[in-house]
Formats: structure tokens, C-alpha cells, sequence
């Protein structure tokens, strides 16, 4: 099986292994550990290496038996749909089936999670959440530093002001319309008794009060701190929801010297927490890629990442944001975190890697690894005053788990690696990804089978809806991409998931989360429309840039979501297992020809866009040119909705063989003309023979045969030869 997962495709730097307690391990990886990681831990290399090899002895088995036991309930599944697919849909007797082979269980009665030792940003302050690839140092070290951001830079310099932001010099009417809007937002957030900030002259700090030309805050306690001298502040330091806003004076500023009040900026805390992740946005196939993922999550939990990129013809070193320092109205101290609280994103239970081999030559599970190496690294932070937590957690997400015996599994693992490495019992805490239709089904028992470590869920609609289209693949052909969005079982999903982590006590202590704005130069529509996240009752939601946290944080200031959150618990439960299990089928089929071939397309422009950096490039999530040349995240998530809805539109009949290659064709040219200007882009026409192509083309036409409609083995595969085939080129 091992080899079937990842391609097997042996690289030179692979080929140098050594051999430690009856495992081979790819020497990079051994050096990496054994030179960087654990100096300074108290825990030798020899006995690090006894007690991981016992772990795989003993979870490698049990992972490998959860993956068959899908496999088979899959078999199951698809054998009730043929046989079920001429009959109108009996809801009940699907329901029954389920609960027959144990994909659904019952649902247990009411708990309370049990997650103890948590930071603020984890239970008391709802806020924005970045995601992004730790393969990338420069993009890990903004994400960190995401904690705060620049209304000004962030309203200026995107479309949230009504159009794109000019090239080239300032652009004073659009600075002036960037400090209005900005004054608006603090009129409405922090208001002053009987005048507007629009007014204001001056700023101070008197007997522990801010007025401003003389007038007090409406609600005094906003206030909470300054910097410099209370007649003359350099900042002001406000709160609201939990969350900060800093108004930073500087008459000498560009902007600062021209405004009545000599406000320079106004800084508001954005990216509460951050994702640095091992899993969908990165593309990591071997020892080489893996540990240059876990070298990156060192520095940060060290403290000492740096990165080195050209800006112009300058050199710029990028490191950890320092924290921020403000004397309390009382004339205390005030110390504020200047860095977004990191969680590590592991990945799923499915894959191998090839970084280590078990004493029989089989790869080993690469969540497994995961699970230890990255704690491991995480024990330098635990080490450390100022470090990412101050509760002394280790914060992990774990994806695309089926089902509370899998969430389970997890837990267990984690149990063993704090034992391992000589942790107390508890320290490290899961997040749950619901993305996959067994765990949404049985949600509740779920948090339940890792009740003592739960601090995060997250709806994930992406692969949601991939797992769904390739679980039912055998109950008839979809609906079209854009309909499947409108269908009642989404609306269920996402409304399910809040109401059972409030009814699990996640409320103050833990984040239930929603997925990602896909769009990244969208701002205004991402202001529009992402407010609708804190209004549903979720503590987080992804966004994909520091920008995007700083504009989305403008949501949480507007939205009190503790508030939302008691009003849904005293509510009750919207959604039930029954709404989730409406397939999303196309029920009216009639279609015209034009309207096959533009979906077709469409999903496979998407799929050749993102496969073909993945394969030639190794970027695991890039923003893609969609068919409309409108710039979109994508990742495995939307590559796999994409690929399993052709692959089932192809399997009952809606378009023919023939007609995805001639598309994969058609669209190849298009998104090579759109990657004209990338001197590093590999075009795939006029051959369409390259490792890209026949990477998209595999995931369609050999999509039923994927696990779960997964795209890690095929990507793995293909990306594994692109590698041996560059390393013999050079």
C-alpha cells in the first residue's frame, strides 16, 4: 500500500539512509533531528529513535486498519447506491443502512468538553485565523507577524475603498477617503461624548482618563493604555470585543503632519491565530520538502526564524515581531503579544512518506511523524518565557479525519507522544477539521472522543464537498458546481457545526471556526459578505493574507459573536443528521450542451492552474487564475471538488472521455497563456505529455479509484517523478 501512496519514486538525497533502532531513515532527516532539534531537549538521540520506533510498531498497524475500514464502508456504500439508483431516494432506509455497517453511530447524550490550560486567543477573544504553507519562511514570518496590521496600508492599498488601489505615487484624495473611512470606524467603535473624531484637535491622558479636545469616551473603559507622555501620546491604546486598536500619532508622519489630530495610523489587532501547515497548502513528498516544513516550525517555536528576500534593491530581513509595551491608565505596564498565536496543522491519517522506512522497507504513516517531530519541535517553546504559549499548550490541527473512531486515534496518539516525549498528559490540543461527511454526521461523539484536547473546529466546504460527491459518487450525477452551494445540506452543515460545539461548551474555550475568503484582491466583496461568519456564531474564520485579517478584524469589532453565541445556545440545535444527508443531486438535468462544456471547463481550468505549480514548481497553494482570469486561493481542497464532480459527471455519462481530454487540452493552452510571464513556467501544450498534465488528467479519469477522492497520492506520485526527472537533468 505504501508504495501505491506516494509514487515510491526514490530520490538521491533518499537513497543516503541511516539506520536507527531498526528503522532507515533518510539521513537529512536524522541530521535535521539529531543536530537541531534535540539539543537543549534532555532527550538523547538513542533513545528519541527506540521510542519512535516502538510508537510506529504500535499506531502503524492501527492507522493502516482505520484506512481499510473506510475503504470497506466505501464499498459498502456504493454497492446501496447501484443497487438503490433506479428507486426514489427512501431517506429513511438510507438512514438505516448507515447505522447498519457503522458509519453512523449514535448520538450520546450532553457533555461538556474537558480542554484545560488554553490561551486567551483560544477562548476569550473571537477574531480572524491565517493559513499558511510553513514550507515558505518570508510567508510563515508574516503570518506570525499578522497580529497587527495597518488600517490605513490595508484601505489604501486594496479595492475595499471601491476600486483598486492606484500604481505609483500617493494619491491624496484616496488617502483622505482612507482617514474618513477610518475615522468613521472609530466614531462607530469607540464614540465620544457630544463630538466625532472627524473633530478631533488632541489626545490625552488625564488622571487615567483619555479626552479628546476635552470630551470622554462614551464608554470610558475602551481605553486601556498609551505610549509617550499623557499630554503628548505617540498612541493610544483602545479595546473592543476583546480586541485592540492603536491610534499612533506622529506630526512629522506624511500623513500625520497634514491631519488636524496628527494621526499617522490606526493599527488594529488582526490574525489572532495562525495555521503554519505541513498539510493542504504545502507539497511535501519527501524527506527533502518535510524537513524544510519542520526547520521552519523550529525557528518559530524558537523564536529565531528569519528570512532574506530582495525589495527593490535593498535586502530585507524579515524575523519575529517583538511584543508591544503601553503604560496603563493607573500607570502600570501593559504587555500585548505581538504575534498571532501559531497552531501546526499535521496531516491526515491517509499518507506515507518516504522520509522513513519501517524495518520491513514499507514507508510510514507520514501523519504519525508528523505528529512527533512537530511536537517535539514545539517543546522549545514550552521552554520559553515569551514564547507562543503562555498556558503552555502545543496547538495541533488535525484534517480530514472520518468519523469519531478516527478523531479517537488521534487523541491516543497524542497520549503516547506526550509520554514520549515527557509531557504532561493533555498538552497538546486538537484541532478537528469537520470536512469529511463521516465527521459531520456524527459530530457530537467526535468532540466527544477527544473531549480532554478539543480547543477547534472548523467547517472546511471544500473538501466537504468533495468527500460528499465521492462518497455518493454512486447515486447519480451532481449538480453543477455553483448549485451545489445553494443546496440545503450546506446551510445544515455549516449551521449544525456551531450549534454542536456550543452544546459541547466550546463557547469561552475554545474556536469554532469557518473556512476560507478564496478571493485575496476581493476586499471589498470579502467586507461585504465574510461579516457573515462572526453573525453565525463562529469565534474564527481563515482568511488568506495579513491584509485580509486586518479588514476581516473590522467584522469582529461590529459583531459582538459571544453575544451571537449565547443567543444560538439558548436557541437550540438548527440542523439535524437527517438535512445532511440530502444529496446533493441533480434532480433537473436539463442541460444544454454549452452549459456541460463550461462546467467542464471551468472545473478543469481550475485543476491544470493549480496542478501544474504543484508538480513543476512544488507550491502547494497559489492564488490561480480562474477561467475569468479572476485570481483565486486554491489548494488540494478545491482541487479535489473539482476533479471528483468531472470525475462523476464522466462516470454516468454527462460527458463523454473524449470530451475531458478535449477540454484538459483546450485549457492547458488557456492557462499557459496565463502564466506567459513566469520564467520558471513549464507550458504543457502543444505535447500535453509533461508530469502536470498527466497529473490533471489522472485525478478525473482515475478519480472513482482515489481514496476518498483524495489528491495527495496522485499529486505525491507525479511530483516524486518531476523530482528524479530534474535531479537526472541537472
Amino acid at each position: 500500500m505504501a508504495e501505491q501512496m506516494s509514487g515510491h519514486a526514490v530520490l538521491p538525497n533518499e537513497q543516503e539512509r541511516v539506520v536507527r533502532a531498526g528503522l532507515q531513515v533518510a539521513f537529512s532527516l536524522a541530521e535535521f533531528i539529531e543536530t537541531q532539534v534535540l539539543p537543549g531537549l534532555d532527550l538523547s538521540a538513542e533513545a528519541f529513535w527506540r521510542d519512535i520506533s516502538g510508537f510506529l510498531a504500535e499506531f502503524g498497524p492501527r492507522n493502516a486498519a482505520l484506512l481499510a475500514r473506510r475503504d470497506l464502508m466505501q464499498a459498502e456504500i456504493d454497492r446501496w447506491h447501484v443497487a438503490h439508483r433506479a428507486k426514489p431516494h427512501d431517506h429513511e432506509a438510507y438512514k438505516a443502512f448507515l447505522q447498519q455497517i457503522g458509519y453512523l453511530v449514535p448520538e450520546g447524550g450532553d457533555f461538556l468538553i474537558a480542554t484545560d490550560n488554553l490561551d486567551p486567543e483560544i477562548t476569550s477573544v473571537p477574531g480572524p485565523q491565517l493559513v499558511v504553507p510553513v514550507t515558505n519562511a518570508r510567508f510563515a514570518l508574516n503570518a506570525a507577524n499578522a497580529r497587527w496590521g495597518s488600517l490605513y496600508d490595508c484601505l489604501y492599498g486594496t479595492d475595499a475603498m471601491g476600486s483598486p488601489a492606484p500604481l505609483g505615487e500617493y494619491d491624496k484624495g484616496r488617502g483622505a477617503r482612507v482617514v474618513g473611512r477610518v475615522r468613521i470606524f472609530l466614531d462607530e467603535t469607540f464614540p465620544i461624548e457630544g463630538m466625532s473624531h472627524i473633530d478631533a484637535r488632541y489626545y490625552r491622558v488625564v488622571k487615567g482618563q483619555l479626552l479628546i479636545d476635552g470630551c470622554p469616551l462614551i464608554e470610558p473603559s475602551g481605553f486601556v493604555g498609551y505610549r509617550g507622555d499623557a499630554d503628548a501620546p505617540q498612541a493610544i491604546l483602545l479595546r473592543n470585543n476583546g480586541l485592540h486598536v492603536e491610534i499612533v500619532f506622529d506630526a512629522e508622519h506624511p500623513i500625520g503632519r497634514h491631519d488636524r489630530a496628527h494621526i499617522a495610523d490606526v493599527v488594529i489587532e488582526s490574525a489572532l491565530s495562525a495555521i503554519m501547515d505541513c498539510e493542504d497548502s504545502v507539497a511535501c513528498v519527501d524527506a527533502e520538502d518535510k524537513v524544510q516544513a519542520y526547520a521552519n516550525w523550529l525557528g518559530l517555536m524558537r523564536g529565531d526564524l528569519e528570512a532574506r528576500f530582495d525589495k527593490g534593491a535593498r535586502t530585507v530581513t524579515r524575523h519575529l515581531n517583538a511584543d508591544r509595551v503601553y503604560r496603563a491608565p493607573d500607570g502600570g505596564e501593559i504587555t500585548l503579544k505581538g504575534r498571532a498565536l501559531l497552531w501546526v496543522r499535521n496531516v491526515g491519517h491517509l499518507m506515507t512518506t518516504p522520509a522513513i522506512l519501517d524495518d520491513t522497507g514499507n514507508e510510514i504513516f507520514e501523519g504519525l511523524l508528523d505528529a512527533v517531530v512537530t511536537v517535539l519541535i514545539a517543546k522549545h517553546d514550552l521552554k520559553r518565557k515569551d514564547g507562543n504559549s503562555v498556558a503552555g499548550s502545543v496547538y495541533v490541527v488535525k484534517p480530514k479525519m472520518h468519523g469519531p473512531e478516527e478523531v479517537g486515534f488521534a487523541d491516543e496518539v497524542m497520549t503516547r507522544v506526550e509520554e514520549m516525549l515527557g509531557l504532561p498528559r493533555y498538552t497538546v490540543k486538537l484541532g478537528v477539521m469537520d470536512e469529511e461527511r463521516r465527521t459531520s454526521l456524527n459530530l457530537k461523539e467526535c468532540i466527544r472522543a477527544a473531549r480532554h484536547r478539543i480547543a477547534f473546529i472548523n467547517t472546511g466546504f471544500l473538501d466537504r464537498t468533495g468527500d460528499e460527491i465521492h462518497t455518493s459518487m454512486e447515486a447519480g450525477p451532481f449538480s453543477r458546481k455553483e448549485f451545489i452551494k445553494r443546496k440545503s445540506w450546506i446551510t445544515a452543515y455549516e449551521n449544525q457545526n456551531v450549534d454542536i460545539g456550543l452544546e459541547c461548551g466550546l463557547a469561552g474555550r475554545a474556536q469554532i471556526g469557518k473556512g476560507m475568503w478564496a478571493m485575496p484582491d476581493q476586499m471589498a466583496a470579502m467586507l461585504e459578505q465574510k461579516i457573515a461568519h462572526p453573525r453565525a456564531g463562529a469565534n474564527c474564520a481563515w482568511v488568506p493574507s495579513p491584509t485580509a485579517a486586518t479588514l476581516h478584524a473590522l467584522h469582529y469589532h461590529k459583531v459582538d459573536v459571544r453575544a451571537v453565541q449565547q443567543q444560538l445556545a439558548r436557541d437550540g440545535r438548527r440542523a439535524y443528521v437527517d438535512a445532511l444527508l440530502d444529496i446533493p443531486l441533480a434532480t433537473f438535468r436539463a442541460w444544454s450542451d454549452e452549459q456541460i462544456v463550461q462546467e467542464v471547463e471551468n472545473n478543469v481550468q481550475g485543476i491544470l492552474g493549480y496542478v501544474v505549480r504543484w508538480i513543476d514548481l512544488g507550491i502547494g497553494c497559489s492564488k490561480v487564475p480562474d477561467i475569468h482570469d479572476v485570481a483565486l486561493m486554491e489548494d488540494r481542497a478545491t482541487c479535489r471538488i473539482s476533479a471528483q464532480h468531472v470525475a462523476n459527471w464522466l462516470h454516468h455519462g454527462i460527458v463523454s472521455e473524449d470530451a475531458v481530454t478535449a477540454a484538459l487540452r483546450k485549457m492547458a493552452v488557456v492557462v499557459d497563456h496565463q502564466n506567459i510571464r513566469d520564467p520558471d513556467y513549464v507550458p504543457m501544450a502543444p505535447g500535453f505529455d509533461g508530469a502536470s498534465f498527466c497529473a490533471a488528467r489522472d485525478l478525473i479519469l482515475k478519480g472513482r479509484q482515489q481514496p476518498s477522492g483524495y489528491t495527495e497520492p496522485l499529486l505525491h506520485g507525479w511530483r516524486l517523478r518531476r523530482k528524479a526527472a530534474l535531479v537526472r537533468r541537472d
